[in-house]
């Protein structure tokens, strides 16, 4: 019999972090080890794959709702294919920071994969600024999330108060089963050593039929035909879980001015904002949370993605409009 591959959820709301944590786990994967992550996003076009996809594992994305509401079938198709194509030591999945994690556990436990996972510590990071705001800590999701984690990672220390921080410390005292820690950090840097270790099944979602009423979804969402010199970039919407999401893809010939693609994301403040983008001298990556933008060099993608998430409407044509007006150059039909 094979050694079950260890799993772990990484769970945590829009903008706490997750991708981060992930780049600087792959970073400081054991090199003999292989590792396989199941990506799954709020919005159509799915971006967090194209930011881990140079980090050494196998990535599998599941844009266009969240795990909880896709029905369980089409879920343990695609992890079945992803555990086979890439014969993991360790799976690790992110759920949409608008995700329900109550029954992805239900499906990782139940009789089919009882010999084939072993569930190791569940993740979930916080951002000490959001634990202080009543919209997020009242939010079911939010509250379920906290709940069903093993072990708390306070991410983003470098950018809280000391007040915010200790009464993140004093509100997850009355957690039972107790968490494993509540371990601090900045920027994600999550010591790997933290992976070892178990789930306790004992822990409970509060609500753990928060989505029920949501439609199943498929597993992948239709991305439409397929992007070609003829029809270079193509518009996705979404909907659901109290929030509103525009992506965009883009063939991968499509250039930006990186200096006004900057501008753009400076003057739209929405909840999340990510892009993975060509520019003038390669690809860059563009991530906005809470006001503050990062932007670095990845590796070659094959196509350009941006997404806007907030829970307000989005303008789709202005904020499509305006977008286009930083483009560099449009490949010729």
């Amino acid at each position: 019999m094979s050694t079950p591959v260890t799993t772990h959820l990484v769970m945590g709301f829009l903008g706490s972090g997750k991708t981060t944590l992930l780049r600087h786990l792959l970073a400081h994967k054991p090199e003999q080890e292989r590792w396989a992550i199941l990506v799954n996003e709020f919005g159509e076009v799915g971006i967090d794959g194209a930011l881990l996809s140079d980090q050494g594992a196998t990535i599998k994305e599941v844009p266009g709702g969240c795990l909880c509401c896709v029905s369980g079938l089409p879920f343990q198709i695609g992890l079945n294919a992803l555990l086979h194509k890439a014969r993991p030591d360790r799976l690790l999945i992110e759920p949409s920071g608008l995700g329900h994690p109550s029954r992805i556990l239900d499906i990782l436990t139940n009789e089919h994969y009882r010999e084939i996972l072993q569930l190791g510590p569940a993740f979930c990071l916080v951002d000490p600024r959001q634990w202080a705001d009543p919209r997020y800590r009242e939010h079911d999701t939010y509250q379920d999330q906290l709940a069903l984690a093993d072990i708390l990672v306070a991410n983003k220390t470098d950018l809280c108060s000391e007040a915010e921080l200790e009464a993140l410390r004093r509100g997850l005292d009355g957690y039972r089963p107790p968490k494993q820690a509540l371990v601090e950090v900045c920027q994600g840097q999550l010591d790997p050593a933290w992976l070892q270790g178990e789930h306790n099944p004992e822990r409970r979602a509060a609500h753990p039929q928060a989505h029920e009423q949501n439609a199943p979804r498929p597993l992948l969402a239709d991305p439409g035909p397929r992007l070609s010199r003829g029809q270079p970039w193509r518009r996705y919407s979404n909907h659901g879980q109290d929030h509103f999401s525009i992506g965009w893809r883009f063939l991968d010939e499509v250039v930006f001015d990186q200096a006004a693609v900057e501008a753009f994301c400076a003057e739209f403040e929405v909840a999340r904002l990510k892009a993975v983008l060509r520019v003038e001298d390669g690809w860059r990556a563009f991530n906005k949370v809470d006001g503050r933008l990062s932007v670095y060099r990845i590796a070659p993608q094959r196509e350009g993605r941006l997404e806007l998430i907030d829970p307000a409407p989005l303008a789709a044509q202005p904020l499509h409009q305006r977008l286009m007006q930083t483009v560099l150059s449009l490949p010729s039909s």
